[in-house]
């Protein structure tokens, strides 16, 4: 924060009444009194002055007996601040030369320097909230309305005057700026080229990312024409440089036309398809033309067998999540209430079984656990108020509870030593606003071996109790969720959010995980994820481990890239304790595979895998600026739209705009004792005092 300037207030505080100060006076007087008036040597003339500086000495000295404290408030007055945004997306850097945006930068500078004159502040940021503007940078996405919102949570409590867009008001990220009421003025300044173009774009693709080998799947592309009246439109989805489907529909006045397709797939693995529109003569953009799409093809769905006693708002939380994937397949048996196919009730059947109040009191699932339980499906148990706690140890469940029929109210905290899958770096954030969840009260045990996922945290305190753990038993996994009502995190997430993806990503992964059934491998090597941007790195995470499976460090790991053209790029990297992640970046879209090797006891240990990365070209889909809307802005919020050949204008009329200051005041306290000139102006009255008595031949 800049001061402009500033003023301090003293004002003297006692702990005694003041009337005392006449007292100390008094007092000052009488004993000078009995020094000066006997006889003296000197002349009256120094007589009194020796008189006034005892008197003034000893006055001073019973004063500060008194206890006198200084009170001084400072106040500082801050200038009100004009923050310049700046969109440096794609949108801007295609239809603008850099000599223009050279100009624009200019301007910019020169209209800062002109609104700083009329005592303000002026900061200068990108759409990211960065003060190192690059107006030249190509930025992915324009999210017009997080930059605003970045702008108003960092000068909040501050003298924000206002803001000052300058934009050509193209967003295709996050919500509308005209969605979010503002308290503080936006002024826009257009840029960009609001021409309409003769253009046709490829709006969206709709496509399932998972489609099963052997089957067709549809493919929707919508297709936008603008200032187009009567074209044949053609769109081809090719692969691998091979057409597989075409189709024409004329125009005739439309603006959006849907173009359906229904392609096979036919190889194992993420698969390429690339769609095109076939450019007509009018058109002067043509990036918008084209796109990829990657889509996963698997053998077959995994099966997910959820059994429960009875209907609970838990079990619609969980299929929600389920499926969203449609790798799964969710099948939800509630003895006699659905009608389930005997053969998904053979061990085996299913890849996962959930148990929903495992045990349950009323024993209505106890057989299908004593069946299924001990099959090689992997288990998840789902523990609350319905589980009969204390038969869990007695049917094989490992875990054994203090329970004396009470319970307890809990939310989720991550265990960060849990290493088998991440969580996204907000979560905890998003878990400590959740409702509580029921669990048994009270201290359990759980086997040694466990892996726990996520404490129980009551209030603020963070408890060693598990909420969520896992272990193994052979080749299958086993879990534990010791919590009923997750079906409110959920809801309450959406409320907060207006979506669920820290609940989704929970579940999602723990599904994905348990359903995994691994071999115990002493090497593993993935990507943290399946798909990337091109913008950010790609992160491959290497796992070695001993005889104990215990993880180990300083193994040299040889890395093998090939992308979709055949090019192999090779890396080597050795893993360390906090560095068993390896960053790759700069790849271009495609789908890549890789292999990794590394020599454990002298043996060769090979894995191999693949990954999508995909470019963000929504910037390229429109490049007609919308000026209506930051006039809309602009007319909302108090301030006005310019042209950036007004930014003159516009600086000249910030300047006018008197925005009051803002004050900050800051008290503090101090005995008067304490100071150092009360010390040496004392010092001084006594030094004279005795300079004059000793000159004058007294003592």
């Amino acid at each position: 924060m800049v001061i402009t300037n500033g003023f301090e207030m003293q004002r003297l505080i006692f702990d005694q009444s003041p009337y005392f100060i006449f007292l100390c006076l008094a007092t000052g007087i009488g004993y000078a009194y009995l020094l000066y008036n006997q006889h003296y040597a000197w002349s009256k003339r120094t007589n009194q002055v020796l008189f006034a500086l005892r008197t003034i000495v000893v006055s001073v000295l019973a004063f500060l007996l008194l206890g006198p404290v200084i009170k001084l408030i400072a106040n500082e007055y801050e200038k009100p601040t004009w923050v310049f945004v700046v969109d440096n997306s794609n949108s801007v850097n295609e239809v603008i030369d850099s000599i223009s945006l050279g100009r624009i930068v200019s301007s910019i500078n020169e209209t800062r320097d002109v609104i700083e004159k009329g005592e303000n502040q002026v900061a200068i940021k990108d759409l990211f909230g960065s003060e190192e503007v690059n107006i030249h940078a190509h930025v992915p996405a324009s999210d017009i309305n997080r930059a605003i919102q970045n702008v108003v949570n960092e000068y909040e409590g501050k003298n924000l005057g206002g803001i000052i867009l300058v934009s050509d008001g193209i967003y295709n990220s996050g919500l509308s700026p005209l969605y979010t009421p503002l308290r503080i003025p936006v002024y826009t300044v257009g840029i960009g080229d609001t021409t309409e173009r003769a253009d046709l774009v490829l709006k969206n693709v709709d496509y399932n990312k998972v489609a099963y080998q052997g089957n067709k799947f549809p493919v929707k592309a919508q297709v936008y024409v603008q200032g187009i009246e009567d074209a044949a439109i053609s769109v081809t989805i090719s692969k691998d440089g091979k057409a597989l489907a075409t189709r024409e529909i004329n125009s005739a006045g439309k603006a959006l036309i849907d173009f359906d397709f229904l392609l096979e797939a036919t190889e194992k693995g993420i698969q390429r398809y690339d769609v095109a529109i076939k450019a007509v003569s009018q058109e002067t953009n043509f990036r918008n033309n084209a796109s990829s799409i990657f889509i996963e093809v698997v053998e077959g769905k995994k099966k997910v067998l959820l059994i429960a006693a009875a209907p609970h708002p838990d079990i619609k939380a969980i299929r929600s999540v389920v499926e969203k994937n449609s790798n799964y397949e969710f099948i939800v048996h509630i003895p006699g209430v659905t009608n389930t196919d005997a053969d998904m009730l053979k061990p085996g059947a299913a890849e996962l079984v959930i148990f929903h109040e495992a045990i349950d009191i009323n024993g209505k699932t106890w057989a299908l656990y004593n069946t299924l339980s001990k099959g090689p499906s992997s288990v998840l148990l789902l523990i609350g108020t319905q589980t009969n706690i204390r038969q869990l140890a007695a049917n094989g469940v490992p875990l054994q509870f203090e329970f004396r029929g009470q319970w307890d109210e809990v939310t989720p905290i991550i265990n960060n030593d849990f290493r088998d899958f991440t969580f996204s770096e907000n979560s905890n954030g998003v878990f400590v606003r959740y409702p509580p969840a029921q669990v048994p009260f009270g201290k359990f045990t759980f086997p040694g071996k466990a892996k726990v996922l996520l404490y129980q945290r009551i209030g603020s305190v963070v408890t060693d109790r598990p909420l969520l753990l896992t272990w193994e038993e052979g080749n299958r996994k086993i879990a534990a969720l010791i919590a009923e009502g997750v079906w409110r995190w959920r809801l309450s997430e959406f409320a907060d959010n207006g979506n669920t993806t820290a609940f989704d990503e929970l579940f999602s992964k723990l599904i994905q995980y348990l359903s995994t059934l691994d071999e115990k491998k002493k090497f593993r090597c993935f990507p943290l994820q399946g798909e990337f941007s091109d913008y950010e790195p790609v992160i491959i995470e290497s796992q070695v481990y001993n005889e104990l499976y215990e993880l180990v460090y300083g193994n040299n790991i040889q890395l093998q890239l090939r992308d979709e053209s055949g090019v192999i790029t090779n890396y080597n990297y050795t893993t360390s304790p906090g560095s068993a992640r390896y960053r790759i970046g700069g790849l271009k879209e495609g789908v890549y595979r890789f292999k990794a090797t590394t020599k454990i006891d002298d043996k060769v240990e090979e894995v191999s895998g693949q990954f999508l990365v995909k470019s963000q070209s929504i910037e390229t889909q429109n490049l007609t600026a919308d000026f209506q809307l930051l006039r809309q802005l602009a007319n909302e919020t108090g301030g006005k739209f310019y042209t950036t050949n007004e930014l003159s204008t516009l600086g000249a009329e910030i300047s006018a705009i008197k925005t009051p200051q803002l004050i900050h005041s800051e008290e503090s306290f101090n005995q008067l004792i304490n100071l150092k000139w009360v010390f040496f102006l004392l010092l001084a009255l006594i030094s004279a005092e005795w300079f004059i008595r000793k000159y004058m031949g007294s003592y």
